[in-house]
């Protein structure tokens, strides 16, 4: 007999508690709910009626976080020192904080923006500019501590359902705990999605034929096993972004080889892992603070022109990127075939390369790129579509993200289930027909981090803003000047075209024509924009 999960229904709300009637908990060897309603286990009715109803206590919190990574972290620190007084709980399906840093555990894990940028802009950075996941768990440790954000965080929380009741303007929160497999109910007037972009459980790996018959070990980096051997090994990594540019330098010292296979080239940005001007300050004895924001304007200010040169004068910009992969491959160097891509610059992350690491492996014989594509896979490598082949001990799949969109939550309004593919988005972190809600979904041309302190900030205005208006439900809704606008995919691919957002993008919110109903991707317009949103304009409906 298969034992299902009891889904409960609000009953009535009792001050801090809902209480569920319908659903009974019944000890059994597997410790899951038992719902008397689910006809498979009707002949266990009478076992389970014998034990006492335990009514499930819901917890009420004003604001629910869904994540305690970068974003959930950030936000629990805004909500603590901006809106005081307000009840908040960050949940995360995780065992720790951190997110990406503790989901990621391959040779070399770091950051591929700088930290001036990706940290937060309330606590300086004051390592080198690219950093190790250890480093950056620490730095979010202090964050905790520092502010004492550790009572509002709960880890091994899966969660699994969000409802919004109109009539009670209240989300009520679903999940389950890690540890005992208990069911777990929360309520808050206002949901904040921090869970990132991705699923974290698995990676992205493409179905190629013959897979089955290597002989070897095939890892995906995202579910990386602590106990690989890969010393004297033949490893092959798929991938050309910023994963395969980690791990390749990270582990080609202890293998016999390491052999990057691209279909097609990415670009780089290769450069010393310092920051001149930050190390200046500190020699004139600036404050850390002082030199924190400093050396952030200075990184903001340069990323700002190179993104408009890849814009404006994008056959510059490839010269300039391509220049300095030359100076650490050399003049002989194919660079053409290995190291020029076939779309002009930021139409896909580029990754900041710390020292060339990895062209100064290429350089040194132990690494090696092949630009190919994949006919199978072999018992013994990787039979290529030119012909030729790639022998492997280990094959490791840098082949990206499986996206998913809000945390796999099954969502609803008023009992009617949230498409967000039928959404359109306010400015990329709203969507219509759904209240009380925002999800952080952060830059790809600047670190994600600046638009957690940007909704950080507009998040705790709203919320002020609602309180002096006595309402407890806003909600996103086209004014009638937008209600005929066209209506196109969250991002246009001749802007932005990772493969894992092209792969999705049909499960994503739509966008619309005015900078309003799409997120632009353009934090130097936003860091303008969002603090002045007028919080009465007729897009917010209140109630």
């Amino acid at each position: 007999m298969e034992l299902t999960w009891g889904r409960y229904e609000r009953d009535s709300y009792h001050g801090q508690y809902l209480i569920c009637n319908k659903c009974l908990y019944l000890e059994h060897p597997y410790n899951q709910n038992f719902n008397l309603n689910d006809e498979r286990n009707e002949s266990m009715s009478s076992v389970a009626l014998s034990k006492k109803p335990q009514a499930i206590k819901t917890e009420n919190f004003d604001v629910v976080i869904i994540g305690a990574g970068i974003s959930g972290v950030g936000a629990a620190y805004h909500l603590s020192q901006q809106c005081e007084g307000k009840t908040f709980v960050a949940l995360d399906a995780q065992d720790s904080f951190g997110g990406t840093w503790t989901t990621h555990r391959y040779p070399g894990i770091r950051s591929d923006s700088d930290l001036y940028t990706f940290g937060y802009r309330f606590k300086p950075w004051v390592g080198a500019p690219i950093a190790t996941a250890e480093e950056i768990l620490t730095y979010m440790g202090e964050v905790i501590e520092e502010n004492d954000l550790a009572q509002h965080i709960r880890y091994g929380h899966t969660i699994t359902a969000a409802s919004w009741s109109s009539e009670d303007n209240l989300w009520t929160i679903e999940g389950v705990r890690k540890d005992s497999n208990e069911a777990v109910c929360f309520t808050a007037n206002f949901l904040w999605m921090c869970q990132g972009y991705y699923r974290h459980s698995k990676g992205y790996t493409p179905d190629w034929e013959g897979m089955e018959d290597f002989k070897g070990q095939i890892v995906h980096p995202q579910t990386w096993p602590e106990d690989l051997d890969y010393k004297d090994k033949k490893v092959v990594v798929i991938g050309s972004g910023a994963t395969a540019a980690t791990v390749i330098p990270a582990i080609a010292g202890d293998c016999d080889h390491v052999t990057m296979l691209q279909r097609s080239p990415t670009y780089f940005i290769p450069g010393r892992n310092e920051n001149e001007l930050a190390d200046q300050l500190r020699e004139l004895d600036v404050d850390e603070h002082w030199i924190h924001e400093i050396a952030r304007r200075k990184i903001l200010h340069d990323q700002d022109k190179i993104t408009k040169m890849a814009f404006e004068q994008p056959e510059i910009l490839t010269k300039q990127l391509l220049s300095a992969v030359r100076g650490y491959l050399g003049p002989d160097y194919d660079i053409d075939k290995h190291f020029t891509p076939n779309y002009r610059p930021w139409r896909q992350r580029i990754a900041f390369v710390p020292d060339g690491d990895i062209f100064k492996g290429i350089a040194s014989g132990q690494a090696s790129v092949v630009t190919d594509e994949i006919e199978k896979f072999t018992k013994d490598g990787i039979l290529l579509e030119s012909g030729d082949t790639l022998d492997a001990d280990i094959v490791v799949t840098a082949t990206g993200f499986n996206m998913c969109v809000l945390g796999d939550i099954e969502f609803t309004v008023d009992d009617k289930v949230v498409d967000f593919s039928d959404t359109i988005t306010y400015r990329g972190m709203m969507f219509t027909g759904v209240p009380n809600m925002l999800w952080i979904f952060g830059y790809f041309r600047a670190s994600w981090t600046l638009r957690v302190d940007l909704l950080g900030d507009f998040v705790c205005r709203l919320l002020k803003h609602m309180d002096e208006k006595g309402v407890k439900k806003v909600t996103p809704v086209l004014a009638a000047k937008d209600k005929g606008m066209a209506v196109s995919a969250w991002m246009d691919s001749e802007n932005f075209n990772p493969g894992y957002l092209m792969r999705s993008m049909d499960l994503l919110p739509k966008c619309g024509e005015s900078a309003e109903w799409r997120h632009t991707q353009d934090y130097w317009a936003e860091k303008d924009e969002i603090p002045k949103i007028d919080l009465d304009a007729s897009v917010f409906e209140y109630k």
